[in-house]
């Protein structure tokens, strides 16, 4: 079995499932356990000044081989989705795919007709989940991947570089990934996160995003009594979310189109709360999103009397800005996968990602694919192909990243 493999389906094991309701970083102790793991492996294996801190991150590094050259970074992160459980993962591969539904098991399975990207995989070899849990890709894959990159590194003297830093992080997918991040420590120019899907993706754009919540105090009294006096809070939440463009619902947009999402609903009468994400790459047209949520609780205010109070916070911001004035981290990506005979497909990130706010802490950081599929649920699945092609294509990146 592959390195990478054999790495991939003991990460997998962990259970690292994050907690977004937590106030701490890490969010979830059991982070713990698989941070600890990967310091004692990256000892193990020769890489140098390895340190796990008080907050999970991991961090290491690989001494340059030749002078005068910058230094360069890997960043994955630990964590998984609350999506789906991330605990007792079986995986198992499909050997030799060829073509159909996957079955996970007897009421869940992978059909190629909503998952339409499996048609690429004809011939290839699948880790799938049972169908009742997260697998893990997302991103114990670009651990594994990022490592087994280090051990080629270690092994083969021949592959010219300079320091080369690595890092592997709590709390990604509750947006608290780079809270305790240590830019100086860590010590790399530039980066890239290896946090991605459909190999050959490579990204530098991402959403700018904020978190909206309204609060709506409504008037309850009985029913039988309620004219012209009750303020159903239900109800004027559901006109609120009604005055919101129905056309930038998640549902109806893609590429580069904006969306408000309402992700929670917690109503009573008297008293009801909306949670929505604000998304949009366009930093005009995401402010003048916040202006539309603005004109509508300002809207409800004034027919019912100062009921709703809107907060919305400001996320992470489209990190396009700070990676442009480093074009050469993307050109060297794109040789990258062209060198190994996969066609890079420049996307924009419909989501946020721990580079885009490095990059607004002063470290350049674009993101790779790691070659998985599905994320966030029990129907993620990951080619060995595409694992074992993302070691080539950062193995040849750090070659052409140096060879200047």
């Amino acid at each position: 079995m592959e390195k990478v493999i054999e790495r991939f389906l003991n990460y997998v094991t962990y259970d690292t499932q994050s907690l977004d309701e937590a106030e701490t970083v890490p969010s979830t102790e059991k982070q713990f356990a698989l941070a600890s793991a990967l310091a004692d492996e990256m000892k193990k294996m020769g890489i140098s000044h390895v340190r796990m801190d008080e907050h999970a991150y991991v961090y290491g590094e690989i001494p340059a081989n030749m002078e005068d050259a910058m230094a360069l970074g890997f960043i994955a992160h630990m964590d998984t989705a609350d999506s789906a459980s991330g605990a007792n993962i079986k995986p198992r591969i499909v050997e030799n795919y060829q073509g159909g539904v996957i079955q996970l098991n007897d009421e869940v399975s992978i059909n190629p007709e909503v998952s339409k990207e499996l048609h690429d995989y004809v011939g290839q070899d699948l880790i799938v989940t049972d169908g009742t849990t997260l697998l893990g890709g997302d991103d114990k894959a670009g651990i594994a991947e990022i490592l087994t990159l280090a051990e080629r590194l270690l092994a083969d003297d021949s592959i010219r570089h300079g320091k080369i830093c690595f890092a592997f992080t709590p709390d990604e997918e509750v947006g608290r990934g780079t809270d305790f991040f240590d830019v100086e420590g860590f010590g790399a120019d530039f980066a890239y996160t290896v946090d991605g899907g459909h190999i050959g993706e490579l990204e530098y754009e991402n959403f700018n995003g904020a978190l909206a919540v309204a609060n709506i105090k409504g008037v309850d009294i009985h029913p039988g009594s309620a004219k012209d006096v009750m303020k159903n809070a239900i109800r004027i939440a559901m006109e609120f979310d009604q005055m919101l463009p129905q056309q930038q619902r998640p549902e109806h947009t893609e590429g580069r189109e904006g969306f408000f999402h309402l992700i929670h609903f917690d109503g009573e009468v008297d008293q009801t709360k909306l949670v929505y994400l604000i998304r949009e790459h366009e930093w005009d047209k995401y402010e003048n999103m916040k202006k539309v949520m603005e004109a509508a609780a300002a809207y409800i205010n004034q027919k019912y009397g100062d009921i709703l109070a809107l907060d919305i916070q400001d996320g992470y911001k489209n990190m396009k800005e700070k990676i442009l004035p480093h074009m050469h981290l993307i050109e060297d990506a794109k040789a990258a996968f062209e060198a190994c005979g996969v066609e890079p497909k420049i996307v924009p990130i419909r989501g946020g990602t721990d580079g885009a706010t490095l990059s607004f802490m002063g470290l350049p950081c674009p993101n790779l694919s790691t070659g998985g599929e599905n994320f966030h649920s029990v129907r993620e699945y990951i080619p060995v192909q595409s694992m074992t092609k993302m070691v080539d294509v950062l193995t040849e990146l750090v070659r052409i990243s140096f060879s200047k």
